[in-house]
């Protein structure tokens, strides 16, 4: 089941909720009780890197910032 991060606006607490992803939207309760919430947006990173899931070996790294070493 996904989680959820939400902030209430009232106390500042940072909590996490469970439910299924059609009740996703649904008004939620901080666990002091407090009801003016909102949902976080959350992120997160796959590790690894792009040949090690493909098995192949990877591209020889380039110079310069921007990868193709035209950066002075």
């Amino acid at each position: 089941m996904p989680r959820y991060d939400y902030r209430c606006r009232t106390c500042g607490d940072t909590f996490e909720v469970s439910r299924s992803m059609s009740d996703s939207s649904a008004d939620t309760l901080c666990p002091v009780g407090h009801d003016d919430t909102v949902k976080l947006l959350t992120t997160f990173g796959v590790g690894g890197s792009a040949s090690a899931q493909r098995g192949t070996q990877s591209a020889p790294p380039s110079g310069g910032c921007c990868g193709g070493g035209c950066c002075s």
